[in-house]
């Protein structure tokens, strides 16, 4: 497992990977733009070299893209459809050059709309962007599982999976608050094996593609999002030790996305923490130390 750190990209794309290194991070989650625009950020091919060569040099070894918030691949109206659809492009498009891990995607709002259609739409879409770019895979996140949120449910997303043409460029992203929230058991290795074993069933645990490492502030099945620093909220450091030595995840990144401390994002300290709680986890489970 390549633990590590949601990091910013200001200044330029090439220093998320400085900030990563600086915190210990074996893997990073960038976003490409801002997250809360839909003007992109138009890198030239020298911005992309300087972050392959930092790559190279530096300890991260594996990079994720968020995409931005505004995406809404379940919409129906056409000029948020058209453009969730550029957006969603151009980030795979980005993810390609810096031979990202992944794209992850929250999979959009139905709003008052029927399930189905809109399931239909959000496949539709993703289909769609990947036949416009060319490698860099959609991992869909699941969901807090908040009013008319897609996605909270690996059935729903087994759903838009099939609709996307089962292609082996879309996958899953798992956050830990997330699950919680919506009401996967997963404080213990039984309940959490059995989340796995469901998720395996319905849309293949091949397509696991990362992990968001956070705890929640809520309740289990509260379905609401709201991230807190690992062992300060109830899934709890005992939980999550469990949660990060699943032998299932082995070999995933998995990106801590908490606020820290004065809200300013994963400290090297909490890097270390999530480190210290997968191998406490595997000695826990009998496990010898692994990737």
């Amino acid at each position: 497992m390549l633990i590590g750190a949601h990091v910013s990209t200001a200044g330029g794309l090439v220093k998320a990977v400085g900030r990563g290194a600086d915190l210990g991070c074996e893997s990073i989650q960038i976003f490409n733009q801002s997250p809360r625009a839909w003007k992109p950020t138009e890198y030239a091919d020298e911005d992309f070299a300087a972050f392959n060569e930092a790559m190279a040099d530096s300890t991260v070894e594996a990079v994720i893209i968020h995409a931005i918030y505004l995406i809404n691949p379940a919409t129906p109206e056409k000029e948020l459809r058209e453009k969730s659809r550029d957006s969603l492009i151009h980030v795979l498009r980005a993810g390609d050059e810096i031979g990202a891990a992944g794209v992850v995607l929250h999979p959009g709002s139905r709003k008052q709309d029927e399930l189905l259609p809109a399931l239909q739409r959000a496949g539709e879409m993703i289909g769609e962007a990947i036949g416009e770019s060319e490698r860099c895979p959609v991992l869909i996140e699941q969901m807090a599982g908040h009013k008319g949120i897609l996605g909270h449910t690996f059935v729903e997303i087994a759903g838009m999976i099939e609709v996307a043409g089962g292609s082996d460029r879309v996958g899953v992203c798992l956050d830990s608050c997330h699950l919680f929230a919506y009401g996967y058991d997963i404080r213990t290795e039984e309940s959490l094996g059995g989340v796995v074993d469901e998720l395996d069933k319905e849309v293949g645990v091949d397509r696991l593609g990362a992990l968001h490492l956070n705890d929640s502030l809520e309740a289990l099945g509260a379905r609401r999002d709201r991230h807190a620093d690992l062992g300060k909220g109830e899934i709890g450091n005992d939980s999550l030790a469990v949660f990060l030595s699943e032998p299932r995840f082995d070999g995933l990144v998995a990106t801590l996305e908490t606020p820290g401390k004065d809200k300013k994002g994963a400290s090297k300290r909490d890097v270390t923490h999530a480190r210290k709680l997968r191998q406490r986890g595997r000695e826990e489970r009998g496990l010898p130390s692994g990737t």
